[in-house]
């Protein structure tokens, strides 16, 4: 090459950005168009992400209040027949159990009779039952209260009882207060509070449930517990039920029963594969649908475009800069189609979840993606046009009509 030979313009980002405008402005409903689909498309996945992730978290919520990581310990029997006991240390050695969020226990008090009076004879106990309480059991449990207050630190060394909903019932206790006092094991105990249902531990439904400090002060509680709860994460509750027994009690772990986990956690994880499988193959279609939308697009872009092609090679363009002109237009294009898409599909997902009353869920993975995931398809799409485009010779282009 000569040394007065001109060497083409170099087009600077801001430059490929303007030049990949011109044919969006310059048709700027068939861009419009076109990028709504894109957005259409990207909405579809958007909101069915959300809306599936919303109505997810809601079942979620849902199937933990069923306790689908809910697991028990209770003393089974020894080898002999009797009755066994789990260890004081127990539920301690329980909660380091890494995976485990929540540990709570009760302990069955035998001899302490619950009765309304002291009018009443010792035979007629109506089948309840006292337990002593950790303050946390209702974390553990779920358990919610219908009346009053729960124990906590400073109630659970005094005479104070939580009734259990059955309890109260049989009792014909309706609300708690302080005047309202049951006889507990020969002692009076203020009914500072009443449970709900508890569907998770029917055991404190016909129950009394009083501090544990205070059981072993005025009731004779020797403190070894009776049952205690754990919470774990999901992904873990079958790890942890298999080494619940010989942490809870490693000297004797056949004397030791552990619940199994709850059949709605195989409901959990079975929707959750469900939902994985909808959403990767809708976006997958939106993704594709956009796709040809673009790739059609341009297609009729460069074909119209000829002439003006033609002219900006006769001039100097290079082929890399026709390419890059053209290509820059279709991910400009699907730019604005995967945003649009996005915010669209984001706003009918609050919508829908905020009508509905689910937790609004929106996972950042389906906008960045879907956004991220248009700029790929958009590029491959555009990638053939353009190089159509560039490979068109100056005196071709001019030529045609």
């Amino acid at each position: 090459m000569g040394a007065g030979a001109l060497q083409p313009a170099r087009l600077w980002p801001r430059d490929v950005l303007k030049v990949g405008a011109v044919g969006l402005r310059t048709r700027p409903m068939r861009a419009f168009l076109s990028a709504l689909g894109i957005a259409i498309g990207i909405a579809a996945m958007v909101a069915v992400v959300g809306v599936s992730s919303s109505s997810r978290a809601d079942l979620d919520r849902a199937l933990a209040a069923l306790g689908t990581n809910l697991l028990t310990v209770t003393p089974g029997s020894t080898l002999t027949g009797g009755k066994a006991q789990l260890p004081l240390e127990s539920e301690a050695m329980v909660a380091r159990i890494r995976p485990v969020q929540e540990v709570s226990a009760i302990g069955l008090l035998e001899e302490a009779k619950v009765y309304r009076s002291n009018k009443i004879p010792e035979t007629e106990t109506n089948g309840l039952a006292t337990y002593a309480t950790r303050s946390d059991l209702r974390a553990a449990t779920g358990a919610e209260l219908r009346s009053g207050a729960w124990l906590n630190a400073a109630t659970g060394t005094y005479p104070a009882t939580v009734l259990g909903s059955t309890a109260a019932e049989r009792l014909g206790i309706g609300h708690a207060g302080p005047g309202v006092k049951v006889l507990i094991g020969g002692k009076w105990f203020t009914v500072v509070g009443i449970l709900a249902k508890a569907p998770l531990a029917p055991e404190l439904d016909s129950a009394a449930l009083v501090g544990w400090p205070v059981a072993q002060s005025r009731l004779g509680f020797d403190g070894h517990p009776t049952t205690i709860y754990t919470r774990s994460e999901d992904a873990s509750v079958e790890d942890v039920r298999a080494v619940l027994g010989a942490t809870a009690n490693p000297e004797a772990t056949n004397e030791v029963e552990v619940s199994r986990p709850s059949d709605a956690l195989a409901a959990k994880k079975a929707a959750g594969e469900a939902f994985t499988g909808l959403l990767l193959g809708l976006g997958a279609v939106a993704l594709l649908v956009g796709g040809v939308g673009v790739a059609n697009t341009m297609v009729i872009s460069v074909l119209e475009r000829r002439s003006e092609i033609g002219l900006r090679r006769s001039l100097g363009a290079t082929r890399g800069q026709i390419r890059t002109q053209f290509l820059a237009e279709s991910l400009l294009l699907s730019a604005l189609g995967g945003l649009g898409g996005a915010l669209l599909g984001t706003m009918v997902t609050l919508l829908y979840a905020l009508y509905q009353g689910w937790p609004i869920v929106v996972p950042a993975w389906a906008v960045f993606g879907g956004v991220g995931a248009t700029l790929v398809i958009g590029a491959l799409a555009g990638l053939y046009p353009a190089i159509r485009a560039s490979r068109l010779s100056p005196t071709e282009a001019l030529a045609t009509p």
